[in-house]
């Protein structure tokens, strides 16, 4: 089973930039699709955005439409999130998802079949 590790979060002001990254494991990476999710304190677990295996599809939530980007380099097990303009709003613990199921993240994700442990981002002046 894929294991994945992720990176890049950190403190930075409104305005800023930070890019996330998902490091996976195992010989099936290439076969999942791949999405990120969020959990801010207090709150349910938030959708962001997910790249289906073969970079055929791309879905973001709303409130990160054109400020976020997924990424994926199969080669390397890994995907991205590049994080624009930065908001107090994104401050959360971002998750990085698989599933065989590009579905199965689009659908909120219950049931993934594989989850990181999470890297905080925290956006603060």
């Amino acid at each position: 089973q894929a294991r994945l590790v992720e990176s890049g979060g950190g403190l930075v002001r409104p305005g800023d930039s930070l890019f996330l990254s998902c490091s996976g494991s195992g010989r099936m990476f290439a076969l999942y699709a791949m999405g990120w999710f969020r959990q801010a304190p207090g709150k349910e677990r938030q959708f962001v955005a997910a790249m289906a295996r073969g970079r055929s599809a791309i879905h973001y939530a709303n409130s990160v439409k054109g400020r976020f980007i997924i990424s994926r380099d199969n080669n390397k097990n890994t995907v991205f999130l590049a994080m624009n303009n930065l908001e107090p709003e994104d401050t959360a613990t971002y998750y990085c998802a698989a599933d065989s199921s590009l579905e199965t993240l689009l659908g909120g994700g219950a049931n993934v079949e594989v989850w990181g442990q999470g890297t905080l981002v925290t956006v603060s002046a």
